[in-house]
């Protein structure tokens, strides 16, 4: 059996609603293309992007820095409560074939430096201009696109 693709979808846990608008879309986007959605978890970009994968029927998984599970939002269909804090943002990146970044604050910044570490294919929507070596997209559609392509490449390579 073929493994799905799991593409990490970082940004802000207070984000404002148009990067919650485009953190949504992201989220169907991977759900269409059979990719699975993994995030913190949480509020803001996690559940938005967690929300428009379900809407899609998609899966979703969601890395808590806590040990309760009820701290997940209603969108995470696997809930994963590991107690190690912000620790967890290396948990997150390290499961991921793929990072999709959007705004965010300190938290997405150590992610984004996570995935440069691990050689996670990243890419950035509306975001982290000042980041080089970050792929670059203009839509959710495309930002979805060039993620899973990236992650695809690079397992054929690791194979």
């Amino acid at each position: 059996m073929k493994r799905r693709l799991v593409v990490a979808v970082i940004g802000a846990g207070d984000a404002p609603r148009a990067v919650c608008k485009l953190a949504f879309e992201i989220g169907r986007e991977i759900a269409r293309c059979g990719a699975v959605l993994l995030n913190g978890g949480r509020t803001g970009v996690m559940e938005s992007a967690a929300a428009g994968a379900r809407e899609e029927g998609g899966h979703t998984i969601g890395i808590l820095p806590g040990y309760d599970r009820r701290a997940a939002n209603r969108h995470v269909e696997f809930v994963i409560a590991t107690g190690i804090g912000e620790a967890r943002n290396a948990v997150i990146v390290a499961s991921a074939d793929a990072v999709v970044a959007l705004a965010g604050e300190g938290g997405t910044l150590a992610e984004i430096g996570f995935a440069k570490k691990f050689g996670k294919p990243i890419v950035a929507i509306d975001s982290w201009p000042e980041i080089n070596g970050l792929h670059r997209a203009d839509t959710p559609a495309d930002a979805v696109a060039l993620a899973l392509k990236l992650a695809a490449s690079r397992s054929r390579r690791r194979s």
